[in-house]
């Protein structure tokens, strides 16, 4: 397996965007063409790996995180390998790259991570990768959950975790 990583090219936003068409997944183009321009003004870096000269996933590093108790750390968000490459080391990969980018600014990181069944291989990533969680509990749309208050387990529903860069 030839695996490279680069930044999000011009080219590239058709070439996810269909990617994740093809398995079902609404990510449009627009949203990789949003990154480009957040990539050109220092906001957000975006990794993508190719596997074989094929697209296979992302990851995104935003400099200042939008979840306000991160104050300063910047954070790792929308993470992606295309289902069918998984457990082939590239989320490893990219991961790898992502924390190593934030190292050459911040000793701290962190990220987000879903709920529902679908996000199970990345809780279980990220515990393993030595992220833990920040003590907030439930955070929904970057709001802090209050105890007995009712939310939708859906994509905005996460737990924040931290994690030291050495």
């Amino acid at each position: 397996m030839d695996l490279a990583i680069r930044a999000l090219q011009p080219e590239d936003p058709p070439v996810i965007a269909a990617a994740f068409d093809e398995i079902g997944w609404n990510k449009p183009v627009t949203q990789y063409e949003k990154y480009l321009v957040q990539q050109s003004e220092g906001i957000r870096d975006v990794l993508v790996a190719w596997v074989d000269g094929e697209y296979a996933g992302y990851v995104t590093v935003r400099w200042e995180s939008p979840y306000e108790p991160f104050g300063g750390i910047p954070e790792i968000q929308d993470f992606n390998v295309l289902p069918k490459l998984r457990r082939q080391g590239i989320g490893t990969a990219l991961m790898d790259a992502a924390e190593a980018r934030v190292a050459t600014r911040s000793d701290t990181v962190g990220i987000g991570v879903g709920l529902y069944p679908d996000y199970g291989n990345a809780q279980r990533m990220y515990v393993r990768r030595g992220y833990i969680p920040d003590g907030r509990g439930l955070i929904y749309d970057g709001r802090q959950v209050p105890p007995m208050e009712t939310v939708r387990n859906d994509d905005s529903l996460t737990l924040m975790f931290t994690k030291r860069l050495v």
